[in-house]
């Protein structure tokens, strides 16, 4: 398919996703949400991707919404702007629960929905001189969708702070939160997230993986005798997957498996 506001790089098992709009400081509209939503589907059932990174083309990692955007949803209906959330809605949802891991690469700016989009990654790397913020709250707005994530991944007080004030902060800030995971230096961040994404592919099972992310997505939510009792079936489940019976072989006979 033509796309205008993305595009993707294959290198071995590594799918790269370039926001491709540095002309708009990578500025998300609902035709940019689309094209985000349409990748990350087709990349579910792509036999040769194993783990994707989403990266930005020009100085800045993603600006959150478009300005021509904004003023658009000023004179939508109440259905109107339901059905235009409900597509970020859909993204980051999609990206939370993909069967996948993905890695966010940022250098530069991650603010508002841009932020959204480095929170719902799995992992994130990033330069020292990137900056985050949720700003939501400065302009009227609510950063509503993105709560539903970053609660789970920072707790509630951390969430409250930076969610309520809209202040921007550094790398170092949101890597001492768990924000982010891990900083490299410009000249070294390409290098490092190939070489993380390779040692992955490589040491750990794509069933095992999908597995997880589900069971860390759903278990949270459930009561915890359910929490256990769900676990339990997971647990069931994944000794009947090809990777669980090749690798516990492989672990059995002292052979190194490449997955």
């Amino acid at each position: 398919m033509e796309r205008k506001y993305i595009r993707l790089e294959r290198e071995n098992r590594l799918t790269t996703i370039v926001l491709d709009r540095p002309e708009k400081r990578n500025a998300l509209n609902s035709e940019f949400v689309e094209e985000l939503k349409q990748a990350f589907e087709e990349l579910k059932n792509d036999s040769e991707t194993r783990v994707i990174r989403l990266k930005s083309s020009g100085s800045v990692f993603c600006a959150g919404a478009d300005l021509a955007y904004l003023q658009k949803l000023q004179s939508n209906s109440f259905e109107e702007n339901l059905e235009d959330s409900r597509g970020l809605k859909g993204l980051f949802e999609l990206m939370y629960t993909h069967p996948k891991p993905i890695i966010a690469q940022v250098e530069g700016a991650a603010i508002a929905g841009g932020c959204g989009l480095a929170s719902v990654c799995d992992l994130v790397f990033s330069v020292p001189e990137a900056k985050y913020g949720y700003t939501e709250t400065k302009i009227g707005f609510v950063p509503a969708i993105v709560s539903v994530y970053l609660m789970r991944k920072i707790g509630e007080s951390m969430a409250r702070d930076i969610l309520l004030t809209g202040r921007i902060f550094n790398a170092n800030e949101a890597k001492a939160m768990g924000l982010i995971q891990y900083i490299y230096q410009v000249d070294e961040i390409d290098q490092a997230v190939k070489e993380f994404a390779e040692k992955w592919a490589k040491e750990t099972s794509g069933d095992s993986i999908a597995l997880t992310k589900k069971l860390i997505a759903e278990v949270q939510s459930k009561p915890i005798h359910e929490a256990f009792e769900y676990a339990a079936h997971m647990n069931a489940q994944a000794r009947e997957t090809p990777d669980c019976k090749a690798g516990i072989g492989a672990f059995l006979n002292k052979e190194k498996i490449n997955w």
